[in-house]
This record gives C-alpha cells, sequence and structure tokens, in this order.
C-alpha cells in the first residue's frame, strides 16, 4: 500500500513560519510546499474553478512525482446538488486536464442538507471519465444505505472516510480497491490537533483495510495554526514504524519566529 500524506491546500498565510520560511515570498510557496509533501488536496476549486491555464501552471511548478486531488466546484455539488451533472463534470475535467499526469482523485463534496438519491449520484459518477479516481464525501446520514453502498462499488468510487473531532464521521465502507480520508478537527491540543491515539487509531483503520498494492491519500483540513503541517508530519511518522510506504513530508518545520 501506497499511503498519499498532504494536506488540503497550501496557501495559509498562518503557516508563514510554520512550513514557510518568514521571507519566502507567497508566490513561492508551492514550491516548498512540493518539496516537503508530494501531494496536495486543491480545495480552492469548490468555490471557484481555476481556469485550465491555472492547472497547468501549478503542473510545470511541481515535480514529476506529485499527486493534486482536486475538490469539485460548489457548483455540481451545492448549486446543481448532482442534477445535469454532464456540463459540470465535463467542465470539470477539461480544465483539471490541465495538470496532466499530476491530476489524482477528484473529491465530491456533498451538501449537509442534501438526502440521499442513489440514482443521482451514479448518474452522476457516469459523467467522469473510466480512467478517473472519484471519492464521495455525502454529509447527511440518510446515505448510510446498502443501495448507496452498491452505486459506489459499481462506479469504482470510494466513500470518503471522514473524521469531525476524531471521530468517524462515515461508514468505514470500502467500496473500491483505493481509499480516500479526510481529516477535519481533532480533538488535542492546541485545537484543532490529532492526539498520537487518534492518529494511530486511523492508521489502523487504513492498513487494516486496504492490503498491499493499494492507494490511500489522506489529507489533513485542520489548517489552523498550521495543524494540518503538524499533523500529516506525525500521521507519516505512524506510518512509516509500521513499514508503510508513505510519501515524504517535512523533515522539519521552518524556525517560528520571535
Amino acid at each position: 500500500m501506497t499511503l498519499f500524506v498532504g494536506t488540503s491546500g497550501w496557501q495559509y498565510k498562518d503557516w508563514r513560519d510554520v512550513l514557510y520560511p518568514s521571507g519566502l515570498p507567497m508566490r513561492l510557496w508551492l514550491e516548498e510546499y512540493a518539496a516537503h509533501f508530494a501531494t496536495v488536496e486543491i480545495n480552492n476549486a469548490f468555490y471557484r474553478l481555476p481556469a485550465r491555464e491555472t492547472f497547468e501552471d501549478w503542473r510545470g511548478r511541481v515535480p514529476a512525482d506529485f499527486v493534486v486531488a482536486v475538490k469539485a466546484s460548489r457548483y455540481l455539488t451545492h448549486i446543481k446538488r448532482l442534477k445535469d451533472p454532464e456540463e459540470p463534470v465535463r467542465r470539470l475535467m477539461s480544465h483539471a486536464a490541465g495538470l496532466g499526469d499530476r491530476l489524482g482523485p477528484v473529491l465530491l463534496q456533498l451538501p449537509p442538507n442534501l438526502r440521499a438519491d442513489p440514482g443521482l449520484l451514479d448518474a452522476c459518477l457516469a459523467c467522469f471519465p473510466a480512467s478517473t479516481r472519484v471519492a464521495v464525501e455525502p454529509r447527511h446520514d440518510s446515505w448510510w444505505t446498502p443501495e448507496v453502498r452498491a452505486v459506489l462499488r459499481s462506479r469504482r468510487a470510494a466513500l470518503c472516510w471522514a473524521d469531525v473531532l476524531a471521530r468517524p464521521a462515515t461508514p468505514l465502507w470500502r467500496t473500491a480497491d483505493w481509499g480516500y480520508v479526510r481529516f477535519h478537527q481533532g480533538r488535542a491540543h492546541p485545537w484543532p490537533r490529532y492526539g498520537r491515539r487518534s492518529l494511530a487509531t486511523w492508521l489502523d483503520r487504513i492498513a487494516t483495510t486496504w492490503p498491499d498494492g493499494e492507494d490511500v491519500h489522506a489529507y489533513f483540513n485542520n489548517d489552523p495554526g498550521g495543524a494540518a503541517v503538524e499533523d500529516a508530519r506525525a500521521f507519516a511518522r505512524l506510518g512509516r514504524s509500521a513499514d508503510l510506504d508513505v510519501t515524504r513530508t517535512p523533515e522539519r518545520l521552518a524556525q517560528r519566529s520571535g
């Protein structure tokens, strides 16, 4: 198994003096991030889908082994609410194609008030190219049914395992031969960090669910104060100590000023 460990985004001003040296200009932050991590989840695409040229620019600034997960635009998930998905999916994929071979999974995070509709989800997933890995993060309890699980399996889409406050916010279904995990907010101090025991529990869940040779993407979305960077490092260390193949994470962090 290869465990891809990264964060949800990289452009956070409070990561200065955490991941980024104090004198490094923001225009070079992606290059600095990619020197320390081998994957990132582009979550600002949710708010405004970048132009294909922007994706092409990102591709040219990261190493050949770098993998970019893309969070789908809210136009598809929150405005259209998965209805009439052909055009939004086509536009998303035509723009994201600018990443070339750096493109990894696409994440569909559904609105918390969107109730389950297996047929709607199936029709949406059918619009993606067969080679595209799609992860789905429902946020309404009505989605936890055998019918939904069957749709995900038939489309080889991964149920996104989501953590909130160090507890699973989703069932721990394996619906594909790869996995996707998002860490939203821990319970340790300082907020919103994750504790070692919580991270070790998640690592055990992942390692026992996906055997050797299968990929799992894990992204930390608890960005305030650089918590995501610290937790990604800790999670990766635990993975390596368990003899897992883990992508690079920072060996050391920038010295905080003052």
